[in-house]
């Protein structure tokens, strides 16, 4: 009896005694695999309150909410080529962008090959893997083409009308903040052509009974932030409050490799009040858009019956600021840079629940594993979620870690810790977040938080040996060198 059979009843006894994971073939989960470029945590399940997002919200009410899930690495490429293949950016060789993963890792087993390996059919349709957006939209980007069966690369009226964006760089959209509200339907999109695809795909899966695992990889809300009007008008521009930017003392108080960070894109500072506001209404505007499509995954998954016997996961590659601490996009080691939204809806696995557990974008790979009844190779350095999935109040990890040019940070459920330069001499951060949530008061030094500094100091040393050290069994080729001139 395949699980899609089983009745919701049996369900709920499942997730309570505990099950074992399938098998048999006929008995392993599809995976549907959704995942938003640049997608912070400003989402109504989240908690914050100027979001408009029902359908993620509605995935998370029928899944396990991540409250502490973190990338590997704030930036598109080298966090992607991280998750797919469940190893380290130090592990990977690949910490920029434009690197495809066979570059450096030429025998690697991604996570979507790892299933096409086990009878799956393996599809993408659109961002898995790194693009340079909006500039290869409608290509195959960098793509790895061993991790597929078939792939589609769309290109809508978001790409085609890149001489209407607004832009704070002229003749740049991809690399600073451009924003448009456009003009016709979600369809005409790209996402939207994605998800319509994605739709027609499930439909077919649920004919057919063909095991899958489908990657749908949505544009939004990298900028230029586009969506069509209708999502505009969810977010009153006049209603939206611009961060404010901390004082001197502040930046005084922090490393001065955050500060770089944080001033790394100079046309974005001290941006008009009426700027700004338009900029985060379109971010708005670019997320209830994404939201929608995956809305229209979810419905198709429900007509086709598929909605039972299918793992859902829903994430973004890395966080993403706006405005906060005066920073505009990512590379930051802050939380809004490194906290991405991780949700799993899974069948025998609890429902509208939430964790503090530490969980990391590596930890994809083995977790969809196992919720399969999959082997996880023995290359991988993530580890499963799925005892967390069963029961939330448990933790597999202590903290998760995330790194950036000259740093490493991990996140506990309680504290943050970064250090800079080789054991923090070019500085360190410690931020509570019982009771400073924005950490806007580094604690580092601070007599009553010694012994919690060098805790997790040696929490963190600890962590990053363990992430640069190769596996045994999988070789890594030097990257090679980028030509000047």
């Amino acid at each position: 009896m395949t699980l899609a059979r089983i009745p919701a009843v049996v369900f709920v006894a499942i997730a309570l005694v505990g099950s074992s994971l399938p098998t048999d073939a006929g008995d392993r989960p599809n995976v549907l695999f959704v995942i938003c470029d640049d997608l912070n945590t400003d989402l109504g399940c989240y908690g914050r309150d100027n979001a408009n997002t029902p359908n993620i919200d509605r995935l998370a009410a029928s899944g396990v909410r991540f409250k502490n899930a973190t990338c590997q690495f704030p930036l598109c490429g080298p966090s992607r080529a991280s998750f797919m293949t469940g190893l380290y950016p130090d592990q990977t060789g690949i910490k920029r962008n434009s690197i495809r993963i066979r570059e450096t890792l030429p025998e690697v087993t991604s996570m979507s090959q790892h299933f096409r390996n086990n009878g799956y059919e393996a599809v993408r349709i659109g961002k898995i893997y790194h693009y340079n957006v909006p500039a290869a939209i409608g290509t195959p980007g960098h793509d790895d083409p061993a991790s597929w069966d078939q792939t589609f690369n769309f290109r809508g009226r978001d790409k085609d009308e890149e001489d209407i964006i607004n832009t704070l760089l002229p003749g740049r959209f991809g690399a600073t903040l451009s924003w448009l509200a456009a003009e016709g339907s979600d369809e005409e999109q790209t996402d939207g052509m994605s998800a319509t695809k994605a739709v027609e795909l499930l439909e077919g899966y649920g004919e057919s009974g063909q095991p899958f695992f489908l990657a749908v990889g949505f544009f939004r809300p990298h900028t230029p932030f586009v969506a069509p009007k209708h999502h505009f008008e969810d977010h009153p521009r006049d209603q939206v409050v611009v961060p404010q930017v901390p004082d001197a003392e502040y930046f005084e108080s922090i490393p001065k490799p955050a500060v770089r960070w944080l001033n790394q894109f100079k046309e974005q500072k001290n941006l008009k009040p009426e700027v700004a506001q338009e900029i985060i209404q379109a971010y708005r505007a670019s997320i209830t858009f994404a939201d929608a499509q995956v809305g229209r995954l979810l419905d198709a998954l429900d007509r086709s019956g598929l909605a039972e016997n299918t793992i859902v996961v829903f994430t973004s590659d890395h966080g993403y600021h706006m405005g906060e601490k005066g920073h505009y996009q990512k590379r930051t080691l802050f939380d809004r840079g490194s906290q991405v939204p991780y949700i799993v809806r899974a069948p025998g696995c609890q429902q509208g629940v939430s964790t503090e557990a530490p969980a990391e974008m590596v930890d994809f790979y083995p977790t969809l594993s196992e919720l399969a009844g999959l082997d996880t190779p023995d290359f991988v350095s993530g580890v499963s979620q799925v005892a967390v999935l069963k029961a939330p109040q448990d933790s597999v990890r202590q903290a998760a870690l995330t790194e950036l040019y000259g740093g490493y940070s991990i996140r506990t459920p309680r504290y943050r810790y970064t250090s800079w330069g080789q054991d923090g001499e070019k500085g360190t951060e410690l931020y509570d977040h019982e009771s400073d949530a924005a950490e806007a008061v580094n604690l580092a030094g601070h007599p009553d938080y010694e012994q919690t500094e060098k805790r997790l100091a040696k929490l963190l040393a600890e962590r990053v040996a363990a992430a640069k050290e190769m596996p045994p069994n999988l070789k890594r080729t030097p990257l090679k060198k980028k030509r000047r001139g």
